[in-house]
C-alpha cells in the first residue's frame, strides 16, 4: 500500500531528475555526434578550454560576493527596520523585486546601465555627479576651417605666426552644432585694436550652405566662443590667458606681444560619457548587483523572521551591562540569527552555482565572454556552438559542484532537529 502511494512521485521524480541526470551523465562520455566513445576528452576540456575556464572564475566570483553581499544587506535591512514605525513597508518595497522575474530584471538592468546617459539611470546619475565638479567642454568638435591661421598642437590649436599688440586677431574655428553651443554665446564682433594689448575674436566661421559671407572676418550670422580659453605662448612657457566674452573677443595684456596664441585642448575635451558599466572590466558586477537587488528583499526577510525568535532579554541584558548597540549587534544578535544566516547564504550559494538569465540577458554580445558563467556555457555549448557531449560534462560538473553545499546544508538541519 506504501509503495502504491510512493509510486505516482516516484515516476515523476525519476522520470524529471533521475533520468535527466543519469543521461547526462552517460552523454558526457560521448563526442558531439554521439555515435564515439570519447572517454574523459569532455572533461579534460573543463579545465583547458578558455570560455570555460573564464565561466568557472566567474562562477567562483559569483559564490563569493553575491551570497555575501545579499546576506549582509538583508542582516541590515532587518536590523535597522525592527526599530521604525514604517519598517513594514520599507521591507516591502525591498522584497518587491522577487516578485520580478529574471528575465524582466535583466531587461531592467540592461536600461539602468546603458552607456548613454540620457537613457541608462546608472550612467545618468554619474555623469550628473562628474559634471557638476568637473564641467566638460562645450566645443568638442571645433576645428580650423579653410584657410586658418591655426594648426594643430598637443590636442589643441596655435597660431603659425606670433602675433603683436595693436593688431586684432582672428581664430576662427568651426565644427560646432548650433545646438551644442553653450549658453550666453552673442553674435560675433571684430576686434578692436587697443594700444599695448593684443585683441582678437574666437567665432563660428562661415561655412557652405549657411549664407553669404567671407572666411577669417566675423559676419552678421556669425557667434563667438563664449568662454574659449586662450593662452599666449613664449618660449614654451604661457605668459598670458584670456577668455573670450559672449561674442568671442577676448584681450591679453602687453606681455602677449610677440607670443603665438594657443587654443589649448581643455577646450576641446570630449563630453564625458559615464562609466563602461557593461564593458569587460566592470560587467560581471555590475549584473552581481541586479542580482543582489533581486534578492537582498529574499534575505532580509528571512533573518528578519529569525530576528523575530531572538529572546529580547538577552539583548536587554546586554544593554544593561554596558554594552554598546554596535556591540549588541556584534555579539549577541549576529551569533543568534548564524543558524538563519547559514540558511541564506547556503541558498543563494546554490541559486547562483546556476544563475543564467541575468548574464545571458543583461551582459551584450561584445562583453558576454567576459561574464561567462558555467550555465551560461552550458546553453552555448549545448545549442549554439552543437557540442552535447561538453555541455553535458559541464552539467555534470554543475551537480558535483552543488552536492557538497547541499550535504553541508542537511548536516545543520539535522543538527538543528536534534537541538
Amino acid at each position: 500500500m506504501a509503495a502504491l502511494f510512493l509510486l505516482p512521485a516516484l515516476v515523476l521524480l525519476g522520470a524529471l531528475v533521475v533520468y535527466p541526470i543519469g543521461y547526462s551523465l552517460v552523454r558526457s562520455f560521448y563526442n558531439a555526434s554521439g555515435d564515439g566513445f570519447a572517454g574523459f576528452d569532455n572533461y579534460t576540456t573543463l579545465f583547458t578550454d578558455d570560455s570555460i575556464r573564464t565561466a568557472l572564475k566567474n562562477n567562483v566570483i559569483w559564490v563569493v560576493f553575491a551570497p555575501t553581499v545579499s546576506t549582509a544587506l538583508g542582516l541590515v535591512f532587518a536590523v535597522l527596520t525592527e526599530r521604525v514605525r514604517w519598517g513594514t513597508a520599507f521591507k516591502l518595497v525591498v522584497f518587491m523585486p522577487m516578485a520580478i522575474s529574471m528575465l524582466a530584471a535583466g531587461i531592467i538592468f540592461r536600461l539602468v546601465y546603458d552607456q548613454d546617459p540620457d537613457k541608462g539611470v546608472a550612467n545618468g546619475v554619474w555623469v550628473g555627479v562628474h559634471d557638476t565638479f568637473a564641467q566638460s567642454s562645450a566645443f568638442p568638435k571645433a576645428h580650423p576651417g579653410r584657410e586658418s591661421p591655426l594648426v594643430a598642437e598637443d590636442g589643441g590649436f596655435v597660431t603659425k605666426a606670433a602675433v603683436h599688440a595693436g593688431q586684432p586677431v582672428g581664430l576662427p574655428l568651426v565644427g560646432v552644432a548650433p545646438d551644442q553651443l553653450p549658453d550666453g554665446v552673442r553674435k560675433a564682433a571684430a576686434a578692436r585694436a587697443e594700444p599695448g594689448k593684443v585683441t582678437g575674436t574666437t567665432w563660428q566661421d562661415f561655412t557652405r550652405g549657411k549664407g553669404v559671407g567671407k572666411l577669417g572676418a566675423p559676419d552678421p550670422s556669425e557667434v563667438g566662443y563664449a568662454g574659449m580659453r586662450i593662452e599666449a605662448v613664449k618660449d614654451g612657457k604661457v605668459v598670458a590667458s584670456a577668455e573670450a566674452a559672449g561674442d568671442g573677443t577676448f584681450a591679453l595684456p602687453a606681455s602677449a606681444d610677440g607670443a603665438r596664441l594657443r587654443l589649448p585642448a581643455s577646450n576641446f575635451k570630449e563630453p564625458y560619457n559615464g562609466v563602461d558599466w557593461l564593458g569587460p572590466a566592470l560587467v560581471t558586477p555590475a549584473i552581481i548587483g541586479a542580482y543582489v537587488w533581486m534578492w537582498a528583499g529574499f534575505a532580509m526577510v528571512l533573518i528578519a523572521a529569525g530576528l523575530a525568535g531572538v529572546p529580547r532579554e538577552l539583548l536587554e541584558a546586554a544593554r544593561v551591562d554596558g554594552a554598546t548597540e554596535w556591540q549588541v549587534f556584534r555579539k549577541v544578535t549576529v551569533p543568534l540569527l548564524a543558524p538563519v544566516l547559514a540558511v541564506v547564504v547556503v541558498t543563494l550559494m546554490i541559486n547562483v552555482l546556476k544563475v543564467f538569465d541575468l548574464v545571458f540577458i543583461i551582459a551584450p554580445g561584445s562583453s558576454q565572454d567576459d561574464a561567462n558563467v558555467l550555465a551560461l556555457e552550458l546553453y552555448r555549448k549545448g545549442f549554439a556552438e552543437s557540442q552535447p557531449g561538453i555541455a553535458s560534462a559541464i552539467s555534470v560538473f554543475l551537480l558535483l559542484l552543488v552536492i557538497p553545499v547541499m550535504a553541508f546544508n542537511i548536516r545543520r538541519l539535522r543538527r538543528e532537529v536534534r537541538r
